[in-house]
Protein backbone atom coordinates (compact mmCIF):
# COMPACT_ATOMS: atom_id res chain seq x y z
CA UNK A 1 0.00 0.00 0.00
CA UNK A 2 2.82 2.37 0.89
CA UNK A 3 4.54 1.55 -2.36
CA UNK A 4 1.35 2.34 -4.37
CA UNK A 5 0.90 5.60 -2.46
CA UNK A 6 4.51 6.59 -3.20
CA UNK A 7 4.05 5.91 -6.92
CA UNK A 8 0.77 7.86 -6.95
CA UNK A 9 2.35 10.87 -5.27
CA UNK A 10 5.28 10.77 -7.66
CA UNK A 11 2.89 10.64 -10.62
CA UNK A 12 0.89 13.57 -9.31
CA UNK A 13 4.09 15.56 -8.78
CA UNK A 14 5.15 14.89 -12.37
CA UNK A 15 1.80 16.15 -13.71
CA UNK A 16 1.97 19.24 -11.50
CA UNK A 17 5.48 20.10 -12.73
CA UNK A 18 4.51 19.45 -16.33
CA UNK A 19 1.43 21.63 -15.94
CA UNK A 20 3.48 24.45 -14.47
CA UNK A 21 5.90 24.18 -17.35
CA UNK A 22 3.16 24.24 -19.97
CA UNK A 23 1.18 27.08 -18.46
CA UNK A 24 4.34 29.01 -17.63
CA UNK A 25 5.53 28.63 -21.23
CA UNK A 26 2.14 29.78 -22.50
CA UNK A 27 2.22 32.76 -20.17
CA UNK A 28 5.68 33.70 -21.41
CA UNK A 29 4.47 33.54 -25.00
CA UNK A 30 1.44 35.67 -24.19
CA UNK A 31 3.69 38.24 -22.54
CA UNK A 32 5.98 38.20 -25.55
CA UNK A 33 3.05 38.78 -27.90
CA UNK A 34 1.68 41.54 -25.69
CA UNK A 35 5.05 43.31 -25.64
CA UNK A 36 5.23 43.07 -29.43
CA UNK A 37 1.78 44.68 -29.76
CA UNK A 38 2.98 47.69 -27.78
CA UNK A 39 5.98 48.32 -30.03
CA UNK A 40 6.00 51.00 -32.69
CA UNK A 41 6.51 50.02 -36.32
CA UNK A 42 10.22 50.88 -36.15
CA UNK A 43 10.69 48.97 -32.87
CA UNK A 44 8.81 45.95 -34.17
CA UNK A 45 10.88 45.90 -37.36
CA UNK A 46 14.08 46.15 -35.32
CA UNK A 47 12.82 43.26 -33.21
CA UNK A 48 12.36 41.20 -36.36
CA UNK A 49 15.95 41.90 -37.40
CA UNK A 50 17.22 40.74 -34.00
CA UNK A 51 15.22 37.52 -34.28
CA UNK A 52 16.56 36.88 -37.79
CA UNK A 53 20.12 37.53 -36.61
CA UNK A 54 19.55 35.09 -33.72
CA UNK A 55 18.09 32.56 -36.18
CA UNK A 56 14.83 32.49 -34.22
CA UNK A 57 12.91 32.09 -37.44
CA UNK A 58 9.64 30.86 -35.94
CA UNK A 59 9.37 33.99 -33.78
CA UNK A 60 10.53 36.12 -36.69
CA UNK A 61 7.63 34.82 -38.79
CA UNK A 62 5.12 35.64 -36.04
CA UNK A 63 6.51 39.14 -35.59
CA UNK A 64 6.53 39.77 -39.33
CA UNK A 65 2.90 38.68 -39.51
CA UNK A 66 2.14 41.08 -36.65
CA UNK A 67 4.06 43.88 -38.33
CA UNK A 68 2.05 43.50 -41.51
CA UNK A 69 -1.30 43.22 -39.73
CA UNK A 70 -0.67 46.28 -37.54
CA UNK A 71 0.99 48.44 -40.18
CA UNK A 72 -0.34 47.24 -43.59
CA UNK A 73 0.57 50.56 -45.22
CA UNK A 74 3.60 51.36 -43.10
CA UNK A 75 7.15 52.15 -44.08
CA UNK A 76 8.20 48.50 -43.74
CA UNK A 77 5.09 46.89 -45.30
CA UNK A 78 6.78 45.81 -48.54
CA UNK A 79 9.98 44.79 -46.78
CA UNK A 80 8.16 42.68 -44.21
CA UNK A 81 6.31 40.82 -46.99
CA UNK A 82 9.66 40.07 -48.59
CA UNK A 83 11.51 39.13 -45.42
CA UNK A 84 8.81 36.67 -44.34
CA UNK A 85 9.67 34.64 -47.45
CA UNK A 86 13.20 34.22 -46.11
CA UNK A 87 11.97 33.55 -42.57
CA UNK A 88 9.61 30.81 -43.77
CA UNK A 89 12.38 29.25 -45.84
CA UNK A 90 14.86 29.23 -42.96
CA UNK A 91 12.15 27.81 -40.72
CA UNK A 92 11.99 24.83 -43.13
CA UNK A 93 8.50 25.75 -44.30
CA UNK A 94 9.20 25.74 -48.03
CA UNK A 95 5.56 25.71 -49.12
CA UNK A 96 4.79 28.80 -47.05
CA UNK A 97 7.90 30.49 -48.47
CA UNK A 98 6.75 29.81 -52.04
CA UNK A 99 3.22 31.06 -51.27
CA UNK A 100 4.64 34.22 -49.65
CA UNK A 101 6.90 34.84 -52.66
CA UNK A 102 3.98 34.40 -55.05
CA UNK A 103 1.90 36.80 -52.99
CA UNK A 104 4.66 39.41 -52.99
CA UNK A 105 5.06 39.15 -56.78
CA UNK A 106 1.32 39.38 -57.28
CA UNK A 107 1.14 42.56 -55.18
CA UNK A 108 4.42 44.10 -56.37
CA UNK A 109 5.32 42.71 -59.83
CA UNK A 110 7.57 45.68 -60.62
CA UNK A 111 9.20 46.01 -57.21
CA UNK A 112 12.98 46.67 -57.28
CA UNK A 113 13.49 43.50 -55.21
CA UNK A 114 11.16 41.29 -57.24
CA UNK A 115 14.22 39.35 -58.44
CA UNK A 116 14.80 38.21 -54.86
CA UNK A 117 11.26 36.81 -54.64
CA UNK A 118 11.76 34.91 -57.89
CA UNK A 119 15.09 33.59 -56.68
CA UNK A 120 13.58 32.45 -53.37
CA UNK A 121 10.87 30.53 -55.25
CA UNK A 122 13.57 28.49 -56.94
CA UNK A 123 15.50 28.10 -53.70
CA UNK A 124 12.47 26.92 -51.75
CA UNK A 125 11.83 24.26 -54.39
CA UNK A 126 15.50 23.28 -54.31
CA UNK A 127 14.96 20.40 -51.90
CA UNK A 128 18.15 18.52 -52.72
CA UNK A 129 19.26 18.71 -49.12
CA UNK A 130 21.03 15.92 -47.23
CA UNK A 131 18.88 13.92 -44.85
CA UNK A 132 19.50 13.45 -41.15
CA UNK A 133 21.62 10.34 -41.80
CA UNK A 134 23.66 11.83 -44.66
CA UNK A 135 26.76 12.07 -42.45
CA UNK A 136 26.80 8.25 -42.32
CA UNK A 137 26.20 7.51 -46.01
CA UNK A 138 26.43 9.25 -49.37
CA UNK A 139 23.09 10.63 -50.44
CA UNK A 140 22.03 9.72 -53.98
CA UNK A 141 19.70 12.59 -54.76
CA UNK A 142 18.87 11.07 -58.15
CA UNK A 143 17.23 8.06 -56.49
CA UNK A 144 14.77 10.29 -54.62
CA UNK A 145 11.60 12.01 -55.79
CA UNK A 146 12.89 14.74 -58.11
CA UNK A 147 9.63 16.56 -58.84
CA UNK A 148 10.59 19.49 -56.61
CA UNK A 149 13.98 19.57 -58.37
CA UNK A 150 12.18 19.92 -61.70
CA UNK A 151 10.11 22.80 -60.30
CA UNK A 152 13.25 24.41 -58.93
CA UNK A 153 14.96 24.15 -62.33
CA UNK A 154 11.97 25.78 -64.03
CA UNK A 155 11.80 28.56 -61.42
CA UNK A 156 15.50 29.34 -61.75
CA UNK A 157 15.16 29.30 -65.54
CA UNK A 158 12.36 31.86 -65.37
CA UNK A 159 14.30 33.90 -62.81
CA UNK A 160 17.37 34.06 -65.06
CA UNK A 161 15.25 34.90 -68.09
CA UNK A 162 13.78 37.86 -66.24
CA UNK A 163 16.84 38.95 -64.27
CA UNK A 164 20.05 37.70 -65.96
CA UNK A 165 22.11 40.40 -64.23
CA UNK A 166 20.66 39.94 -60.74
CA UNK A 167 23.08 39.63 -57.84
CA UNK A 168 21.51 36.20 -57.19
CA UNK A 169 22.00 35.00 -60.78
CA UNK A 170 25.39 33.36 -60.20
CA UNK A 171 24.10 31.25 -57.32
CA UNK A 172 21.03 30.27 -59.33
CA UNK A 173 23.22 29.08 -62.21
CA UNK A 174 25.33 26.91 -59.88
CA UNK A 175 22.20 25.35 -58.40
CA UNK A 176 20.80 24.73 -61.88
CA UNK A 177 23.97 22.87 -62.86
CA UNK A 178 23.66 20.64 -59.80
CA UNK A 179 19.95 20.10 -60.45
CA UNK A 180 20.65 19.30 -64.09
CA UNK A 181 23.11 16.58 -63.10
CA UNK A 182 20.63 15.12 -60.62
CA UNK A 183 17.76 15.10 -63.14
CA UNK A 184 19.90 13.50 -65.86
CA UNK A 185 21.13 10.84 -63.44
CA UNK A 186 17.55 10.16 -62.38
CA UNK A 187 16.63 9.46 -66.01
CA UNK A 188 19.50 6.98 -66.26
CA UNK A 189 18.35 5.22 -63.10
CA UNK A 190 14.87 4.85 -64.60
CA UNK A 191 16.37 3.66 -67.91
CA UNK A 192 18.38 1.02 -66.02
CA UNK A 193 15.18 -0.14 -64.37
CA UNK A 194 13.68 -0.71 -67.81
CA UNK A 195 16.81 -2.48 -69.06
CA UNK A 196 16.68 -4.95 -66.17
CA UNK A 197 13.08 -5.72 -67.17
CA UNK A 198 13.94 -5.93 -70.88
CA UNK A 199 11.68 -2.96 -71.69
CA UNK A 200 14.24 -1.70 -74.19
CA UNK A 201 12.11 0.83 -76.04
CA UNK A 202 11.24 2.62 -72.79
CA UNK A 203 14.92 2.56 -71.78
CA UNK A 204 15.95 3.98 -75.17
CA UNK A 205 13.48 6.86 -74.83
CA UNK A 206 14.90 7.79 -71.42
CA UNK A 207 18.50 7.63 -72.66
CA UNK A 208 17.71 9.76 -75.71
CA UNK A 209 16.03 12.30 -73.44
CA UNK A 210 19.24 12.59 -71.40
CA UNK A 211 21.32 13.18 -74.52
CA UNK A 212 18.93 15.78 -75.92
CA UNK A 213 18.02 17.69 -72.75
CA UNK A 214 20.97 17.27 -70.40
CA UNK A 215 24.08 17.87 -72.48
CA UNK A 216 27.37 18.34 -70.64
CA UNK A 217 26.34 16.08 -67.75
CA UNK A 218 28.17 12.93 -66.71
CA UNK A 219 25.04 10.86 -67.40
CA UNK A 220 25.35 11.41 -71.17
CA UNK A 221 28.13 8.82 -71.44
CA UNK A 222 25.98 6.24 -69.64
CA UNK A 223 23.10 7.12 -71.97
CA UNK A 224 25.17 6.29 -75.08
CA UNK A 225 26.45 3.04 -73.53
CA UNK A 226 22.91 2.06 -72.65
CA UNK A 227 21.67 2.86 -76.17
CA UNK A 228 24.31 0.57 -77.67
CA UNK A 229 23.14 -2.31 -75.49
CA UNK A 230 19.41 -1.73 -76.09
CA UNK A 231 19.70 -1.29 -79.85
CA UNK A 232 21.70 -4.51 -80.14
CA UNK A 233 19.16 -6.32 -77.98
CA UNK A 234 16.25 -5.38 -80.26
CA UNK A 235 18.24 -6.14 -83.40
CA UNK A 236 18.91 -2.57 -84.61
CA UNK A 237 22.61 -3.23 -85.09
CA UNK A 238 23.25 -0.21 -87.32
CA UNK A 239 21.93 2.21 -84.70
CA UNK A 240 23.91 0.36 -82.06
CA UNK A 241 27.12 0.78 -84.08
CA UNK A 242 26.44 4.47 -84.64
CA UNK A 243 26.07 5.08 -80.91
CA UNK A 244 29.10 2.91 -80.17
CA UNK A 245 31.21 5.15 -82.43
CA UNK A 246 30.06 8.22 -80.51
CA UNK A 247 30.82 6.48 -77.22
CA UNK A 248 34.34 5.49 -78.31
CA UNK A 249 35.09 8.92 -79.75
CA UNK A 250 33.86 11.05 -76.87
CA UNK A 251 33.98 8.74 -73.84
CA UNK A 252 36.85 6.35 -74.50
CA UNK A 253 37.38 5.68 -70.80
CA UNK A 254 33.77 4.68 -70.12
CA UNK A 255 33.28 1.54 -68.00
CA UNK A 256 31.39 -0.21 -70.82
CA UNK A 257 34.57 -0.26 -72.92
CA UNK A 258 37.46 -2.58 -72.09
CA UNK A 259 41.15 -1.76 -72.28
CA UNK A 260 41.12 -2.47 -76.03
CA UNK A 261 38.24 -0.09 -76.58
CA UNK A 262 35.77 -2.89 -77.29
CA UNK A 263 32.25 -3.00 -75.91
CA UNK A 264 32.28 -5.18 -72.77
CA UNK A 265 28.78 -6.56 -73.22
CA UNK A 266 29.16 -7.74 -76.81
CA UNK A 267 29.07 -11.40 -75.71
CA UNK A 268 25.54 -10.84 -74.40
CA UNK A 269 24.31 -10.44 -77.97
CA UNK A 270 25.29 -13.98 -79.04
CA UNK A 271 21.83 -15.55 -78.97
CA UNK A 272 23.19 -19.03 -79.84
CA UNK A 273 25.13 -19.05 -76.58
CA UNK A 274 21.98 -18.74 -74.47
CA UNK A 275 20.18 -21.61 -72.83
CA UNK A 276 17.42 -23.58 -74.53
CA UNK A 277 14.89 -22.30 -71.98
CA UNK A 278 15.88 -18.72 -72.74
CA UNK A 279 15.49 -19.21 -76.51
CA UNK A 280 12.19 -21.10 -76.25
CA UNK A 281 10.72 -18.40 -73.99
CA UNK A 282 11.93 -15.70 -76.40
CA UNK A 283 14.33 -14.36 -73.78
CA UNK A 284 11.83 -14.10 -70.93
CA UNK A 285 13.25 -16.98 -68.86
CA UNK A 286 16.78 -17.82 -67.74
CA UNK A 287 18.09 -14.60 -69.25
CA UNK A 288 21.61 -13.43 -68.39
CA UNK A 289 21.58 -10.49 -66.03
CA UNK A 290 21.60 -7.22 -67.93
CA UNK A 291 24.44 -4.76 -67.23
CA UNK A 292 23.81 -1.72 -65.06
CA UNK A 293 24.89 1.57 -66.61
CA UNK A 294 26.16 3.87 -63.88
CA UNK A 295 29.73 5.07 -64.35
CA UNK A 296 29.72 6.49 -60.79
CA UNK A 297 30.03 2.93 -59.47
CA UNK A 298 33.23 2.28 -61.42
Amino acid sequence: MNKITTYSMALVLVFILAGCSVFGGGKDKDEEREKARLLSEQQLYNRVQELLDDESFDLAVKNLQLLESRFPFGVYADQSQLEIVYAYYRNNDEEAAIAAADRFLRLHPDHPDADYAWYMKGLANYSLKPGLLSRFYQTDYAARDVESARRSFREFQEFLRRYPDSSYAADARVRMIHTKHVLSRHEILVANYYVQRRAYTAAINRAKDVIERFQNTEAVADAFALLVYCYYEIGLDELAEDNLKVLKTNFADHASLNENGEYRYAEDFDRDDRSLMNRVSLGLLDAPRAPYFDSRKN
